[in-house]
């Protein structure tokens, strides 16, 4: 495949791009995986990707690693950080006026992610809302569907409240880009592969899905977008046979990607998503 045009850098560009492959399991420092990507012209390169319980402070446990991840994107203030949980709810869900009042009062609304399921669910009477960037941009979920509700409340009570609330990191549509502090965007690997036609079955320890994964890097590293030349940090990638190593790369490469778009930090005109959230895909 040959190298995609070159695309003129954004004025808003940042050199420094890591990708978060998120978990609100128990054991999410097992699970989380971050990757470091460094901006050099038209391409990523990624430096490294390691799992949550390696950050400065972390262990296995969710309390632990959350925490560990939070001081991390806090002290990376020229940063750019891709997480891949959603980073609000449907309009028809939220009472409050505005994104920031609803993150804040979000702890003492919903004091555990099951209340926090079922009160969604009894709001929307069954239904599994979607946001309006869940549509455009195809995720494959609700941001409470059963399969992602943990990872959306602690996403949201532990990792974004805390950051905002203390003014730690700026979190992209909903808040202004401030130069003194790391930038948040909402990705979802899904999203973006299907953008690339590149969705198809990569998770699982068959040789199948490890050619699947091989397959997908390669042809990502082909656009002339992405790059890891340390072939350690390639098989790293390619034998974590969860994916979730691999999503972190791709929410990287999302992140950088918006970062270049000659209107970032500007989406799409749409008052929803200063509301609900927005999916850079």
């Amino acid at each position: 495949m040959e190298p995609g045009p070159s695309i003129s850098p954004s004025p808003w560009t940042r050199s420094q791009v890591y990708g978060v492959d998120f978990s609100g399991a128990r054991d999410a420092g097992k699970r989380i995986w971050l990757a470091r990507g460094v901006a050099e012209g038209d391409r990523l390169r990624i430096e490294w990707c390691r799992r949550g319980d390696c950050l400065p402070g972390s262990e296995k446990s969710r309390d632990k690693c959350l925490a560990a991840l939070r001081e991390f994107i806090a002290g990376e203030t020229v940063a750019v950080f891709a997480l891949d949980f959603p980073f609000g709810l449907p309009q028809a869900l939220v009472t409050e006026d505005d994104w920031e009042s609803f993150l804040l009062s979000f702890p003492a609304r919903y004091l555990c992610p099951e209340a926090f399921r079922r009160l969604c669910r009894e709001a929307d009477g069954g239904h599994e809302l979607k946001r309006v960037t869940d549509c455009r941009s195809q995720t494959p979920f609700s941001p409470y569907n059963l399969r992602l509700f943990r990872q959306t409340y602690f996403g949201l009570r532990n990792v974004l409240n805390p950051l905002v609330r203390d003014g730690r990191a700026s979190v992209l549509p909903m808040q202004r880009a401030l130069s003194d502090r790391a930038w948040l965007l909402e990705i979802c690997p899904a999203s973006t592969l299907k953008r690339e036609c590149l969705y198809r079955p990569y998770k699982g320890k068959t040789d199948e899905h490890r050619t699947a994964r091989a397959s997908i890097l390669e042809r990502l590293e082909a656009t002339g977008t992405l790059s890891i030349p340390d072939q350690a940090v390639q098989s790293t990638v390619l034998e974590d046979r969860h994916g979730d190593a691999l999503d972190s790369v791709i929410a990287a490469l999302a992140a950088f990607r918006a970062l270049r778009a000659p209107a970032f930090p500007t989406v799409e005109d749409n008052d929803k998503y200063a509301l609900e959230g927005y999916v850079y895909v």
